[in-house]
């Protein structure tokens, strides 16, 4: 009893010891202990700012930054986590003006985004965003990259109190790059701004429900747009106009072009003022409308749609179904072969439209006489087959042959036929031979370069004008379907490396991704853009044109958009 009695003793000594001995963050007791270990990383912070001579030498800056990094990575999820690696990355920021060391500020950008990615509830979340765009104003000297960056803090944390400070810094870059671009297509003699731009062409697509209208110009121009209410006293109808600034009507132009449907009459354009072109279109009844405008060549695009009646919400059919409560994982029912998926959910997605890319005078990228176009199409028809037999949705291509479509015109066929998920296909293109895989995008504000490189080339524009990318976002970030073209996209990619790597060797998954892509603009459903792979790595373009490698991803595809269709299933059942 004695032995056992002081072996106890001894066991305590040692815990004791343990604790005394660097051991002390695993004794502290309770919930407390996190705040315990920021307070003791923060006297280390205070102690390395308060004195000169200890800010010369990188092992007191490093002392402080792991005792931040401890707390991280020991307790990611609770309250403290998201401080020490705001705190954490400061340091690194500060540490670089004495280092000069790139790869300290890059560690700080990356721990910033770190806060705001992956705590975007916390009020840190936007000082951390805001913190990565100055790091590109003021240390790197990227105005471009620090738009974006500023650009989030505005789009992803409208609540939060860096916003005022980010449209700041906003509105001067907005200056800054704008100058910078006028001096770019000065230098290229694209157009000289003392002679005045013409209105080269006005079309129109329509339905009973849904208007695009397109003005095309010889040139980039400024433009203004007002809508008047319709005036019965006057016998005016409503009108929404733009006016044209520095800009003339050519005569080759019908001065009012009627439109059917019940949203507008007609459009007309005149000369309003010696400088100024008046576009006006009169209403019949509209319920909302939207202005943007696309590049090379410059063109406004305005959308206009029927005002929804108000109706008496309904519950989703699958969830009046009595079910009984289930525990655990619910087993998936091996649905009846003759009925389709579409119907045997009795969901929304009943039609999708299918894009291929490019066409007739606009190839896409190539290889010799291999041309993306080609390849798309081929791909297309493979898809809408498979879609119809195994999903049993209506599928419609905006092309089944080999034409030239504008790439507003692809997105209002498919808002003209009230299409339920948009898809379009294209084939990717690399400096780098080597760079490979499959990647999947959804419309929003791209995240890196690379993204911004291939929207660039997708939209066909050699450079795209910075300064207008804020307006043109932020009315896309207005669009609810963001978040289910998200889920989509999520769906599709892994639908098809799933069934791609069943049957081909080292596919490379390059995952979802987001860009502003023209193509998707002004979708009203969920719209996803796919890049099948890489036309110029060698083993891919040999598949890509290939029956077996089309079949697979068309299957990939098809076995993705099931997915999404499943994924909506379970939301209407709780699951």
């Amino acid at each position: 009893m004695k032995r056992q009695g002081s072996q106890k003793y001894l066991l305590l000594f040692l815990a004791l010891l343990f604790c005394l001995c660097g051991g002390a963050e695993m004794c502290i007791a309770g919930t407390g202990k996190t705040e315990v270990l920021l307070k003791q990383a923060d006297t280390c912070r205070n102690r390395l700012f308060g004195s000169s001579k200890l800010r010369k030498y990188r092992h007191n800056w490093t002392r402080c930054i792991r005792k931040y990094d401890r707390i991280f990575k020991r307790y990611p999820k609770s309250e403290a986590a998201p401080w020490a690696l705001f705190k954490e990355a400061d340091l690194y920021k500060r540490l670089y003006r004495y280092s000069g060391l790139a790869k300290d500020l890059e560690k700080s950008i990356e721990l910033f985004k770190k806060v705001a990615e992956g705590y975007p509830d916390h009020r840190l979340a936007d000082d951390a965003q805001y913190r990565v765009g100055d790091i590109f104003y003021y240390q790197k000297k990227d105005m471009a990259q620090a738009y974006i960056e500023f650009l989030k803090v505005d789009i992803k944390f409208p609540t939060g109190d860096m916003r005022s400070r980010a449209r700041a810094k906003l509105e001067k870059l907005s200056a800054f790059l704008g100058k910078k671009e006028e001096a770019r297509l000065a230098r290229n003699n694209k157009h000289d701004p003392s002679k005045p731009v013409f209105v080269k062409d006005i079309r129109h697509w329509s339905t009973q429900n849904y208007t695009r209208v397109v003005v095309d110009m010889a040139g980039r121009i400024n433009y203004r747009h007002h809508l008047l209410r319709r005036d019965p006293a006057l016998k005016k109808p409503g009108r929404l106009y733009l006016d044209l600034l520095n800009a003339r009507v050519s005569k080759e132009i019908d001065s009012s072009i009627p439109i059917k449907g019940d949203l507008l009459q007609r459009v007309r354009a005149g000369q309003y003022k010696k400088d100024r072109v008046r576009v006006v279109l009169d209403i019949n009844s509209i319920g909302s409308y939207k202005i943007f405008h696309l590049y090379d060549p410059f063109r406004i695009v305005v959308d206009v749609r029927k005002g929804e009646k108000k109706k008496r919400k309904k519950e989703p059919r699958l969830a009046l179904k009595k079910r009984p409560v289930r525990k655990g994982i619910r087993k998936s029912k091996v649905p009846d072969a003759n009925i389709s998926l579409a119907r045997q959910l009795g969901l929304n997605v009943k039609r999708i439209v299918i894009d291929p890319g490019h066409g007739g005078k606009d190839p896409g990228c190539y290889r010799g006489r291999i041309r993306e176009k080609d390849i798309v199409l081929s791909l297309a028809r493979r898809l809408a087959s498979k879609i119809r037999k195994e999903i049993g949705c209506e599928v419609y291509l905006t092309r089944n042959r080999d034409v030239f479509l504008p790439l507003e015109r692809r997105t209002a066929i498919a808002n003209m036929k009230k299409a339920d998920l948009f898809i379009s296909l294209h084939v990717n293109a690399h400096r780098n031979r080597r760079v490979r895989g499959i990647e999947t995008y959804f419309l929003n504000m791209a995240t890196d370069k690379n993204a911004v490189m291939l929207a660039a080339r997708e939209n066909a524009t050699s450079e795209k004008s910075i300064s207008d990318l804020q307006k043109i976002l932020n009315d896309l970030m207005l669009n609810t379907k963001i978040h289910e073209s998200s889920r989509l996209a999520h769906q599709v990619e892994k639908g098809l490396i799933s069934d791609l790597n069943g049957r081909f060797r080292r596919v490379k998954n390059l995952g979802v991704k987001q860009a502003p892509f023209y193509v998707l603009i002004g979708a009203q459903m969920p719209a996803i853009l796919v890049e099948t792979g890489f036309l110029t790595n060698a083993v891919e373009r040999k598949r890509l044109v290939s029956k077996a490698y089309q079949e697979e991803v068309a299957q990939g595809i098809c076995d993705g958009i099931k997915g999404y269709i499943n994924s909506i299933d379970q939301a209407y059942q709780g699951g």
